[in-house]
C-alpha cells in the first residue's frame, strides 16, 4: 500500500472516529441522573453490592454506616428502610471504619442481605419488608476476610452462595472458598458445603438456564465457571487483565462480560471463551450490568466520572450508544426496565437515577 492511501485511510478512520464521537456525544443529552438521597446519609457510605427486583419493582441498597436497608420504589422514587441492622468497626487499609450491610441478593419472594458489620445473612421478606432470622457466617472478631462480600441466590438449585473478603482492597478470603447454603426453605437457610478456589472470588455471574456460577479470581487473574449442581469448575479463561472486577452475562446469546478496571471484555462462551470484543470505559470500573430486553451493557468509571452504555451485537462485539458524564466515585450499576439504570455514589451517600429524557 503506497504511503498516500495508507494516509487516506488512516484520514477516514478518524474521520469516522471524529463523526462518532460527535453522535455519542449527542446522545449523551438524552440522559439524565436524579439523586436519591438515602435516609441518615452523611458524607460517604460504604454502598457496594445492591439489587433490582423486577417482580416488585424495587431496588434494594445495603446502606451499610447508617444500619439499614433501603428500598426505592422506581415508579416514586420514595425510600422505605429496614433497621436495626448491626454495625461494626472494622480494619480496611490501616484505618478502621464502621460498616454494616453491603449485599443484597434477591430470593424467591425473599431477599438476602450480607453484613460486613458482622459476618452475617439476614434475611427480609420482599414484599412486607419485614425482617426474618440472621445467621453466622463467620464470628465477627475474624473481620473482613471471613465477612460475607457478594450474597448470590442461585434459583437453579434454590442456593444461596456466598464470598468473602474484600479482594479489590487487597483483603484476601479467610479459606478461598464460596460458601453454599441451602435456600430450599428460602425463609430459613442452612450451610450446605463450600466450593473450594485458587484465590479470592470477586464480582459473580449467573446463568440459571446452564446451570452455571461465573467468578473472578483475583490473585490468578481468571474468570472461571463452576457448575451449580456438582459444584465444581468446570472452565477458567485468561482476558488478559489483573484488575478483574464485575461480570455480567448475556446467557440467550452465550456472551459473558467482564470488567478490567478501565474496559470492558466480551468473552463467547459458545466458542470457548474466545474473546470477541473490548470497550474502553475509563478507569474505576467496578460492578457492571446488562439489559437482556435490550441487549445493552452498562459500565460506570468512578475514576473517569462516566457512564459507557453500549449495544452488543449478534457477534458479541460492542457498539457505543453513550457517554454519560456521571460523578466522581460513582461505581457499580444495576440496569433495571426500559432505559432506566441505577448508580451508587458512595461519596455523597445516594443513588444516581438514570432515565432517558
Amino acid at each position: 500500500m503506497s504511503r498516500s492511501s495508507k494516509f487516506a485511510k488512516v484520514s477516514a478512520v478518524a474521520l469516522i472516529q471524529i463523526i462518532w464521537a460527535s453522535v455519542a456525544h449527542a446522545a449523551d443529552t438524552n440522559y439524565e441522573l436524579k439523586p436519591i438521597s438515602l435516609p441518615g446519609a452523611t458524607g460517604t457510605v460504604a454502598l457496594d453490592y445492591f439489587a433490582y427486583d423486577r417482580a416488585t419493582g424495587k431496588l434494594w441498597v445495603p446502606a451499610s454506616n447508617t444500619g439499614s436497608v433501603d428500598v426505592i420504589d422506581e415508579a416514586t422514587d420514595a425510600v422505605s428502610q429496614v433497621t436495626g441492622f448491626q454495625t461494626g468497626e472494622v480494619e480496611l487499609r490501616g484505618r478502621k471504619i464502621k460498616l454494616g450491610p453491603t449485599a443484597v441478593s434477591i430470593g424467591d419472594s425473599v431477599v438476602y442481605i450480607g453484613n460486613r458489620g458482622d459476618s452475617s445473612l439476614c434475611i427480609i421478606d420482599a414484599h412486607t419488608l419485614e425482617r426474618g432470622e440472621c445467621l453466622q457466617v463467620a464470628p465477627a472478631s475474624a473481620g473482613p476476610s471471613a465477612a460475607p462480600d457478594g450474597v448470590v441466590y442461585v434459583a437453579a438449585t434454590r442456593e444461596l452462595w456466598v464470598t468473602t473478603g474484600a479482594p479489590p482492597l487487597g483483603i484476601a478470603s479467610a479459606d478461598k472458598s464460596i460458601q453454599v447454603f441451602d435456600a430450599s426453605d428460602p425463609r430459613h437457610l442452612k450451610l450446605k458445603t463450600k466450593i473450594p478456589l485458587d484465590g479470592s472470588a470477586e464480582g459473580y455471574a449467573v446463568d440459571n438456564l446452564q446451570g452455571r456460577f461465573y467468578t473472578n479470581i483475583e490473585e490468578t487473574g481468571n474468570t472461571v465457571a463452576i457448575d451449580a449442581r456438582t459444584h465444581k469448575m468446570v472452565a477458567k479463561w485468561s482476558v488478559g487483565s489483573h484488575e478483574l472486577q464485575g461480570l455480567a452475562l448475556d446467557n440467550a446469546r452465550g456472551f459473558l462480560f467482564v470488567a478490567c478496571g478501565d474496559h470492558v471484555v466480551s468473552l463467547d462462551l459458545g466458542h470457548g471463551g474466545k474473546i470477541s470484543d473490548s470497550i474502553a470505559t475509563g478507569p474505576g470500573l467496578d460492578n457492571i450490568d446488562y439489559s437482556l430486553d435490550r441487549k445493552v451493557l452498562y459500565a460506570a468509571a468512578s475514576q473517569a466520572a462516566t457512564l459507557t452504555i453500549a449495544e452488543v451485537d449478534d457477534r458479541g462485539k460492542f457498539q457505543l450508544k453513550a457517554t454519560v458524564p456521571t460523578v466522581k466515585g460513582a461505581r457499580g450499576v444495576i440496569a433495571a426496565k426500559g432505559e432506566t439504570a441505577y448508580l451508587i455514589d458512595p461519596a455523597e451517600g445516594r443513588i444516581l437515577k438514570l432515565t432517558n429524557k
